[in-house]
């Protein structure tokens, strides 16, 4: 039996406001990728979901951010490494703190938006992830694209005990090259359920995916993200669970 973790971005509201449907999604992924407040959430919403996860018994991620809540992390961004790294490590010792005083723990970590695909070919901000991840809990896994850049750092995965594992996208357009279609590109998400459902299903089974110029290329993953802020997520995430187990896979945290 063939088996996957299903992820969504959750805690993804600020104050009053929120984005998605968190407790719902909760019942349905096996791991969640919390903000962690540099591009959405915030401590009270944090804790919130961070309590449902373990609830649920939900693998808890830290969804890190460039410091950019007005653009949701997806604007470009250039920030020298140092100070990279101290932001990622801030952001995961504040969220792994929280989950603790639920009765939890962080035992992954996935960067967010712009820096998660920046990652993706520049290996100084990949270096800077790395070393923030390393300095705080070598053991926890870093959610990425196959193809990033982090898979290629010195030590990673192997000596300095970096484990990086690949996750692909059942609701996001691919270009030929294996990457995400740009978010400004009104093809980048996927939003018919019918394909969505059949894309994970493929994923999961045969480690390919369709990309937007009709070529097939490979997704070798242990992991599907369904985005929580897609419109009609939690029935989407449901169908997309439901067509993995019937086709035999076993949904299980990564992590």
């Amino acid at each position: 039996m063939s088996a996957i973790d299903l992820n969504a971005d959750l805690g993804e509201g600020f104050g009053v406001w929120r984005l998605g449907d968190d407790d719902a999604l909760l019942g349905v992924v096996t791991s969640a990728n919390v903000a962690c407040g540099f591009h959405a959430g915030d401590p009270s919403t944090m804790r919130r979901v961070c309590a449902g996860a373990v609830a649920a018994g939900v693998a808890i991620g830290a969804q890190v951010s460039y410091r950019d809540l007005a653009g949701f992390g997806r604007r470009a961004m250039d920030v020298p490494s140092a100070e990279l790294a101290a932001e990622i490590l801030y952001q995961l010792a504040a969220l792994d703190g929280i989950a603790r005083s639920c009765g939890g723990r962080v035992s992954y970590v996935k960067p967010h938006g712009a820096l998660y695909n920046r990652i993706v070919a520049d290996r100084e901000q990949a270096a800077a992830v790395a070393s923030a991840v390393a300095a705080y809990d070598r053991s926890l896994p870093i959610l990425t694209l196959p193809g990033s850049a982090l898979f290629d750092l010195p030590g990673t995965p192997g000596q300095n005990g970096l484990n990086i594992v690949a996750e692909c996208y059942a609701d996001r357009a691919y270009t030929p090259q294996g990457t995400l279609v740009p978010r400004s590109s009104p093809d980048a998400v996927v939003r018919d359920p019918a394909e969505v459902t059949a894309r994970a299903v493929r994923m999961a089974m045969d480690h390919e995916v369709v990309t937007v110029d009709g070529s097939v290329v490979m997704v070798e993953a242990r992991s599907i993200c369904v985005h929580g802020d897609t419109p009609g997520a939690v029935d989407l995430a449901r169908s997309v669970r439901a067509a993995l187990t019937d086709a035999g896979v076993h949904l299980t945290p990564f992590a």
